[in-house]
Formats: C-alpha cells, structure tokens, sequence
C-alpha cells in the first residue's frame, strides 16, 4: 500500500489519499507550533505524495484554517482534497486565556455549538474565508454524540435533524458546495444514528476503529450497506500505540496498557513497528478510505510515511487473528475477514 493510493466515495464526486494529513496540530494542539514549521510539514506531506488535507475551526479557534488557507494557497484547488467541520461557531472573545480547550495560545475566539439549518451555513461561510476557497470535498459535523454532549445530547440532536442541520448539508451537497459530508467524532453510535437520519457519504471515526478498538465493525458494515465510508483517523489511540501512556486524551488505563503490551510483544515477534500496523489496520476495511494522522514537524511525516508503506508479513496479522488480539470478523491486510 503505498501514501499515493486513492480511494473513492461511492458516489465517484471525491477521492482520497490513503494516507491524509490531520492539522489539529497547526492550532497549536497541546504545545506551540510555529507557522515555519506547519509550513515545512504541509510541504513534507505533499512531497510525499499526501493530498488529502483535514481542518476543523476549533483547531486552534480558527487558528488551523487560517494557516492551511495560506499554506495551500499557491497549489492548484484541483491537486489536493480538504475537509474541514461545521456544528461550532467561533464567537470573537478578546479574554480567552493562553491556554483553552488543549490549545495553546489560541485565537481570541470561544465556540458556540450550534448544529442548526442556519449556524451550519453561516460556519461553511465563515470557513470559506479563513481558508479562501469556495468549495469542500467533504464537510463534517464536529463532535456530536451523547459522551460528548451528555444532557444536552437531545438538544443539539434536534438542531441537527429536526432544525435543519442535515437539510443545510444536503443543500450544500446538492448545488455542489461541498462533495460530501458527514460526521466528525469519537462516537461511532453516533454516526450510527445518523446514518439512519440521512443519506452520509463519509464519516471520520477517530479512534474507535483501530488495532486497539473493533467494537465499531457494525458500524462499518451498515456503512458499505448504506453506501457511504469511513476516514479513519485517531490510528494511535491518542499515543498509546506510538509508545506514550496517553488514551482518550488522557492516562491510558491498566486494562489499556497490558493490551497494548500483548500487541507489542506480537510486533517484537515478527520485527514489525506497532506504528506501522497501527497505521495500515484499518485500511484493511472495505469502508475504510483513507487513514488520517497528524505532525507537527516534516521529520514525523516521513516517519507516518514510512509506518504506513512499510512491507508487514501477512503472518503477524494471522498471529493477531489467532491469539484473539482482534474482534472475530476483522478484516486484516492480506487475510479474509
């Protein structure tokens, strides 16, 4: 599998590198990243081949759209592919802190959810002048599920299909604004739930469908049922499988960590990099399209690229069958489900 391989979204409007650059970390996600450097990463990812390019308006409060918007502004619209995610409205705020929400120094702005038929249309606006582009392959609704919501799940719920969110999308979709869209989360009930709402093309799932995590396999069944896919993207499950102790965004649990050692010792066995199969799991996956993972320097993109093309024998991925170390039915590189 090489970074340069496309796949398609059924309906033939988008295609994606299978391996795709993720730039929370161009908002100064966890610590600062200076503009030379998001630079030097962007240039590293197309030098690479990568073309698929994902932002959202939180990243930074705005911070990461601005920066790609500029970073991509002298390459062809036509070479490369972008998302970016609706469902929070940046509301200018002269008093955020140094720190917000896991962003260093972020932008003087605070979110707003809003799932609505109008708050949808006026992020897509608003993202099309922090990036200066008039079209998006794909548009994702930003982190909606009832973990992330808790109480007020039901509410934003209603924004989003009874106030017209997915009408807005579709409209967007429909006169050709965006290719696709889809959701954007860490819950994959949620676009479960979705999917039986509207007509999704592609959905990013960060984090539950990984070599830790196959809970999701359901969820991506009815997706090839229903005809749309799946970005895979959170492949590290937050570090643990790139050997930090983070899990979820925080302190990887003990249960977490002795799975994560099974796993470990296997890839010892055969002389594989657990990166490396962290990263080419999922795209073992009919419904899986490409593989999203993000740098914050030119030398940790050609580590991912490295990762990801790197030759694993089919026999380690029949150890991990055979030992259990993944849920029964998952499909593996070079192994039927």
């Amino acid at each position: 599998m090489k970074t340069t391989d496309r796949r398609e979204l059924p309906k033939g409007k988008v295609s994606l590198t299978a391996l795709g650059l993720g730039c929370a970390q161009m908002g100064n996600l966890l610590k600062l990243m200076p503009f030379a450097d998001a630079r030097d990463t962007a240039d590293a990812a197309w030098d690479a081949g990568i073309r698929y390019f994902d932002t959202a308006p939180f990243y930074g409060f705005t911070r990461s759209e601005r920066r790609l918007g500029a970073i991509l502004d002298e390459r062809q619209r036509s070479d490369f592919t972008i998302s970016t995610k609706v469902g929070r409205l940046m509301v200018p705020d002269a008093d955020v802190g140094a720190e917000a929400e896991g962003y260093v120094n972020p932008c003087p702005f605070h979110q707003v959810y809003d799932y609505s038929y109008d708050a949808i249309l006026r992020s897509f606006d608003a993202s099309q002048q922090r990036l200066g582009m008039v079209r998006f392959d794909i548009l994702y609704v930003h982190d909606i599920g009832r973990v992330t919501h808790g109480e007020k799940h039901e509410h934003h719920w209603n924004q989003l299909t009874k106030g017209g969110g997915f009408k807005a999308l579709s409209e967007l979709r429909q006169d050709g604004r965006i290719g696709g869209f889809g959701l954007g989360v860490n819950e994959w009930e949620a676009v479960s739930e979705a999917l039986d709402e509207c007509d999704l093309d592609v959905s990013m799932l960060a984090g539950r469908y990984t070599l830790l995590e196959q809970e999701s396999l359901g969820l991506l069944q009815k997706c090839l049922d229903r005809g749309a896919r799946i970005v895979v993207a959170g492949a590290f499950n937050s570090g643990v499988l790139a050997g930090t102790n983070n899990f979820n965004y925080g302190d990887a649990p003990a249960e977490i960590i002795a799975r994560v050692q099974k796993l470990r010792s296997v890839a010892e066995e055969f002389g594989v990099a657990i990166q490396a199969a962290a990263l080419q799991f999922g795209m073992a996956h009919p419904a899986v399209v490409s593989c999203v993972s993000g740098a914050r320097n030119a030398r940790q993109i050609r580590s991912n690229v490295e990762w990801f093309e790197a030759e694993i024998p089919t026999a380690f991925w029949q150890a991990l069958r055979e030992r259990g170390l993944v849920a029964e039915g998952t499909p593996l590189p070079g192994l039927a489900a």
